[in-house]
């Protein structure tokens, strides 16, 4: 039940706050100005003060193991392409395929994995090595698939062409700036860290109230299906396939919770400022978002539930 408890109160406010910016909406408090200002600020601004503190601010060294780290990556890497692959093969809409495969692999796992093992455990323990092996991982590829994908590609641009768009993107241009800070202990002047982490600290809720503003609930209707398909493998079969291999491999507790997190989350809020700005389908996004959020405080509840029952947590 204290598990149950926890997981409500994380989703809650999310869907509190994607509430309140469609009540916004309705209320022409706010309107496509602004959702499209703010969809500019979080994927140029905030977004990428996100991801550089996820990647620096958790204190990688103390507990490092290049064996955890390389296993997240891996499976990561392994998730990400099988997705991809299927999703090529299976889902015939060409224009919703890098929707679906950004949010069917990508967890709010810096966010609200740390949050859990917080709240579980005095110690993180190895844990949020898992945002060094899996973080970096979520983003390249999102940035790759959305930017082969989106609309107005339909002429396949050159290998010169994508490749400069990719090395364009903000959020990978964070990743590239915060690796040096992660592995060699570098910091940020006090100052300078303070507004960085305050611009980070605006990314998430400005995000969920333009999700609430731009959702359209008679244009998701329509994509239920894909929605459906990607809150199933987001939420319980990735989570069934690799939650095994990772006691296998003698992941246990803290360490665990993380690979649970990374692997079984809601799709990030990010995902939808993301397809907004490389012209992918939004829509579809923002549907997943709006499910794997409601069903996983059930999902998340059900695999702790198991886990610790097996004697692993």
């Amino acid at each position: 039940m204290s598990n149950f408890l926890y997981s409500i109160n994380a989703t809650l406010p999310v869907f509190f706050l994607m509430i309140l910016g469609k009540a916004l909406r309705k209320c022409k408090i706010i309107g496509n100005p602004f959702i499209q200002s703010t969809d500019k600020y979080v994927f140029y601004v905030a977004l990428p003060a996100l991801v550089f503190m996820d990647l620096t601010e958790n204190d990688m060294g103390r507990h490092f193991d290049m064996k955890y780290v390389l296993f997240c990556f891996t499976v990561t890497l392994l998730v990400i392409l099988a997705i991809w692959g299927l999703t090529e093969v299976f889902l015939k809409q060409e224009d919703e395929k890098g929707a679906f495969i950004q949010a069917s692999y990508r967890s709010s796992a810096a966010i609200l994995g740390l949050a859990f093992i917080d709240t579980m455990y005095k110690d993180a323990g190895m844990a949020p090595l898992m945002i060094l092996g899996a973080v970096p991982l979520f983003n390249i590829f999102a940035v790759i698939i959305l930017t082969i994908k989106g609309a107005g590609n339909d002429k396949r641009p050159d290998i010169k062409t994508t490749v400069a768009s990719i090395f364009k993107n903000p959020i990978l241009l964070a990743i590239l700036i915060a690796l040096p800070f992660a592995f060699l202990d570098m910091h940020l002047p006090v100052f300078l860290n303070k507004g960085v982490k305050n611009l980070a600290a605006t990314a998430s809720p400005l995000a969920l109230l333009s999700i609430g503003a731009g959702f359209e609930g008679r244009k998701a209707i329509k994509k239920i299906k894909p929605t459906i398909a990607a809150t199933f493998i987001k939420l319980f079969l990735l989570c069934a396939l690799f939650l095994p291999v990772a006691v296998h491999f003698g992941y246990r507790n803290q360490e665990l919770v993380g690979i649970l997190i990374m692997l079984g989350s809601p799709t990030t809020a990010s995902c939808y400022i993301m397809v907004k700005n490389t012209k992918n389908d939004d829509v579809l996004t923002s549907s997943i978002i709006v499910l794997t959020t409601l069903l996983s405080s059930v999902s998340l509840t059900m695999w702790i539930y198991i886990l610790r029952s097996l004697g692993y947590l």
